[in-house]
């Protein structure tokens, strides 16, 4: 089952170094991967919209409303990485938003958010998982191997994982129609 040291392990590996058994081994690798781990992983779950990680949730009006701009403030969920669209009326997109310190603001008193969560390492599908393992061993490399030759291919490497993660991941998911498009509605 994957987790978190399971996946560093993974990653130090690929670059020559012993896997570690918990963030708190007491060797270099180990303080290395506590460090880097969640903001690589929270980095690259962020960069796309990962059919995984994509959640919906209706919002709960706060009781501050913005100072400027918008007429509603909304808290975002406690695992909320990024907004993808906001809708209301059983629609999750379609609604003039912005986040603003933690909240999302907005002009209409309802709202349910697209974004990407924070999900759970055993969810991740092989792609991603592989993706994330490349560039954690990417962000490796010089601190425990102090080679940055070697980190500049790793990253190359890692971007090829990546950009097939987002190839596979999007075939998850219909294609997109265009909807309320002005040209295509004067033919009518």
């Amino acid at each position: 089952m994957l987790n978190d040291i399971t996946l560093c392990s993974r990653a130090l590996v690929r670059i020559g170094a012993a896997p570690i058994t918990s963030f708190s081994d007491g060797t270099a690798e180990s303080e290395i991967a506590a460090t880097l781990y969640e903001s690589v992983r929270d980095g690259l779950l962020s960069a796309y919209g990962w059919s995984f990680a994509t959640t919906q949730n209706a919002l709960t009006q706060l009781a501050q409303a913005p100072e400027a701009d918008y007429a509603y403030a909304f808290g975002l969920p406690n695992d909320f990485l990024r907004a993808l669209s906001a809708g209301s009326n059983s629609k999750s997109r379609g609604v003039n938003f912005r986040i603003v310190s933690g909240a999302l603001h907005t002009n209409v008193s309802a709202v349910t958010l697209n974004y990407i969560a924070l999900v759970d390492e055993s969810t991740f599908p092989p792609y991603f998982a592989q993706a994330l393992v490349a560039r954690l061993a990417a962000e490796f490399c010089i601190p425990v191997t102090e080679n940055t030759s070697r980190a500049e291919t790793l990253y190359r490497l890692a971007e090829r994982e990546y950009e097939q993660a987002r190839q596979i991941d999007a075939q998850q998911d219909s294609p997109s129609a265009i909807e309320n498009f002005p040209l295509t509605d004067i033919r009518k």
